[in-house]
């Protein structure tokens, strides 16, 4: 009897999965367990995802429920991973407590270079592992190296198809076969997610803001890029707004918030933060007139599933501060700032131009392994000739915001060094005499 383990750490990614069960895309298995990942700060202060609205129709797909947050409690499940020696004694002591004897067990995880996915992978090791993405993320390379052990047991990668004709980036470099996850089952389970998602108090048709999590931007940049958000969707004749904030994020309607809303003479709703939902199944319950965000995967949902008009705010100022180039939310706000009208661009966002599959490929050309191979060089070396003719090819003004001078400068790629001297960061013997050169400097 094969045992399929499915780790899920939020809302969106358990919904992913319920979707690609439905749709057939993870096979039989004698017994299915939903492993629930609390990875916030302070477990013990967030509200649990089992409180969610609509997760007892999540867990119907499922046998069984546990935590492995009290699996390894007292360690914080986003900062352990088991020592090497220590494996055998966690495989078997898991094995017991999860009564999986000797079945083959078969891991559903998020992207296995960070805990608490590689945990989950090094306890329990040798079966097959399927990795998901709930977002933008699976356009974007793998965070880091993952060691062989687990990186060859991955067999595919589902994913939502937010960017319809766009072959996903994730876990390229182990041959994971990219699945995407029909949007029909993902809409389904939305709409069983938002049959008990509590009133919001907001008109249907009413704009929806989507904040992203804290972290990206220094707090006085992000207080003033939500003001920014008010006054653009104001300006566009909208007068009554609802706030949603990722789980963690910033207060959603801060006092300065309030007050500009007033001034501006519109409404501003905030759902109770203690029944989390998700943006989707905002869009799903209110059809909102205009949804405006920075880089939340819910933008693209909105805009491919449900046909909503979406605009971006902030992403240039994003792109500007996002440090080290290779933080997880380049990929997702490179999409939306190459994909989506600008809010301060009334015009543009009037148009609402459609997100075909020609035209996210024609926007999207070269570009997405271009800031891949940047990202990441060492996890993916190739796709350095696709980040070469894109760069050869495409940067201008406008495309010079996804990268760095100084990163591509480290990578010889054409923008900086000049097409003569590529060369010379190549050439093996030129490296090795230029750190003899710079050890003689230093002694």
């Amino acid at each position: 009897m094969t045992v399929q383990i499915f780790a899920a750490s939020g809302l969106r990614g358990a919904a992913v999965l319920a979707a690609a069960l439905d749709s057939g895309l993870l096979g039989d298995a004698g017994r299915r367990i939903l492993l629930l990942c609390d990875t916030s700060a302070v477990p013990e202060a967030s509200v649990p995802l089992r409180q969610a609205p609509g997760f007892e129709r999540l867990t119907a797909r499922f046998d069984e429920v546990l935590s492995w947050n009290d699996a390894v409690h007292p360690l914080h499940p986003a900062a352990w991973t088991p020592r090497p020696d220590d494996v055998p004694l966690w495989e078997r002591h898991l094995r017991r407590a999860w009564n999986l004897g000797d079945e083959e067990v078969e891991l559903v995880l998020e992207s296995p270079d960070a805990a608490p996915a590689l945990a989950v992978a090094q306890v329990l090791p040798g079966g097959p592992v399927t990795v998901y993405a709930d977002g933008l993320t699976a356009y974007g390379p793998t965070g880091g190296k993952i060691p062989p052990l687990i990186g060859t047991r991955v067999r595919q990668l589902l994913h939502p198809d937010l960017l319809p004709g766009v072959t996903p980036v994730l876990l390229g470099e182990f041959g994971a076969v990219p699945r995407p996850v029909p949007a029909p089952a993902l809409l389904k389970v939305l709409g069983e997610l938002a049959q008990d998602a509590p009133e919001s108090g907001a008109p249907e048709g009413a704009a929806l803001l989507l904040f992203s999590g804290p972290g990206t931007l220094p707090a006085a940049e992000e207080a003033e890029l939500h003001l920014r958000m008010v006054r653009g969707t104001a300006a566009l004749g909208h007068t009554h707004l609802v706030l949603h904030a990722d789980p963690g994020g910033p207060t959603p309607a801060s006092p300065a918030l309030r007050a500009e809303a007033a001034r501006l003479g519109v409404e501003l709703t905030v759902p109770d933060p203690g029944a989390p939902l998700l943006a989707e199944v905002l869009c799903e319950r209110l059809r909102p007139a205009l949804v405006v965000g920075t880089c939340s995967p819910a933008m693209m949902s909105a805009a491919v599933h449900h046909g909503l008009p979406v605009a971006r705010a902030g992403t240039g100022t994003l792109l500007e501060h996002l440090t080290p180039y290779e933080h997880p939310a380049r990929i997702p706000v490179t999409v939306v700032d190459a994909l989506l009208p600008d809010l301060a661009e009334p015009a543009a966002v009037a148009e609402r131009p459609a997100l075909t599959e020609a035209s996210v490929a024609e926007a999207l050309d070269g570009l997405l392994p271009a800031v891949a191979f940047a990202m990441q060089p060492r996890v993916r070396p190739d796709l350095r000739p696709a980040a070469e003719r894109y760069l050869s090819t495409r940067l201008n003004t406008r495309t010079w915001r996804y990268f760095k001078r100084r990163r591509l400068g480290s990578l010889a790629l054409p923008g900086v060094v000049p097409a003569r001297l590529a060369f010379v960061r190549r050439n093996a013997a030129l490296r090795r005499l230029a750190r003899r050169a710079r050890a003689l400097k230093r002694g």
